[in-house]
């Protein structure tokens, strides 16, 4: 189990009594550096943090993930501070799709189509959304959407593993994610005959063939609750490799395997305890986002909340 070294401890006690001093909240998506989670008030995947993001009473909310994480917060709470320690910190999967070219795909498929948009996504694109959704709870919205015409942006893996559960026409936008789409077959196949008596947990952001092989299809969040409650002692994550740093602090009496050779989303590394306390010391990397856009897009998260309740 992950153990922070007396440096990084000295740099949380720091980051902790700023916290207490300006009113601070942080939220640490599960990708995030080990190091990051002793400091974090509430850990856990998009969804789970966009709810604590609308429930929070805190002035300040520091967000430990990537850029469209933190614009998420900051539309959520519209009269908070929200910092995002590592302004880089952005995603390659949110940038697969504009504004521009998704108004153009509503306007060819017509408006019997309903936008689902994944909150792996900028504020222009919820903006021109119906609905957001989370890999916890999309094939619940789905499901909610009034007709059986959906348009799924931008990853087309979560799209093909919703329509296959709800059954719904769903036109996928050709994104991905680069961490996901590296975990193959083989990779599953080779941890199955080094761990036989692992159990495999994919991450529906997966391509559908290793989908098809694992003994459950989880969110991050859902990955959590999945394995705390089986009978087995040991896992293979089919997703990011932080989350077997995070399985360790929350199921220690158990053991956890990151497929050979998948990569780390080297966005969600590049926040570090360094750059929570100069956030924090600093007020910098502030995120904003205009007024009509953040209206519009609230729209769709609010829908979401609502249905995903």
């Amino acid at each position: 189990m992950f153990q922070p070294t007396k440096q990084q401890q000295e740099l949380i006690d720091r980051i902790n009594g700023l916290k207490k001093e300006k009113n601070a909240v942080i939220l640490a998506h599960n990708y995030q550096r080990p190091e990051i989670f002793p400091a974090a008030d509430f850990i856990g995947d998009s969804y789970g943090l966009s709810k604590k993001a609308a429930e929070t009473t805190a002035d300040t909310i520091v967000f430990c993930g990537v850029h469209f994480m933190a614009e998420t917060a900051k539309i959520l709470n519209p009269g908070k501070k929200v910092l995002l320690p590592n302004i880089n910190a952005g995603c390659v999967m949110a940038d697969m799709i504009t504004a521009d070219e998704l108004r153009k795909k509503k306007a060819e498929l017509g408006g019997e189509y309903k936008v689902v948009s994944y909150v792996n996504t900028t504020a222009e694109i919820k903006a021109e959304s119906d609905v957001c959704c989370t890999s916890a709870n999309a094939e619940k919205i789905v499901n909610a959407v009034q007709g059986d015409k959906i348009l799924f942006v931008p990853d087309k893996n979560l799209a093909h593993y919703v329509a296959k559960q709800t059954g719904k026409t769903i036109v996928p936008w050709p994104g991905f994610c680069y961490v996901h789409s590296q975990i193959r077959p083989a990779a599953i196949q080779k941890a199955r005959k080094d761990h036989p008596a692992a159990q495999v947990v994919a991450h529906p952001e997966c391509a559908p063939e290793v989908v098809e092989m694992a003994d459950a299809v989880k969110s991050t969040s859902g990955m959590i609750d999945y394995c705390k409650a089986s009978p087995a002692t040991e896992f293979v994550l089919a997703t990011e490799p932080g989350m077997v740093f995070l399985m360790e602090r929350e199921c220690p009496d158990k053991s956890f395997y990151a497929p050979h050779g998948t990569p780390l989303c080297f966005n969600m590394k590049q926040n570090t305890l360094e750059n929570v306390l100069d956030s924090l010391e600093k007020g910098q990397h502030e995120i904003t986002v205009p007024k009509a856009i953040s209206e519009k897009a609230r729209r769709a998260l609010d829908e979401m909340m609502r249905i995903g309740k």
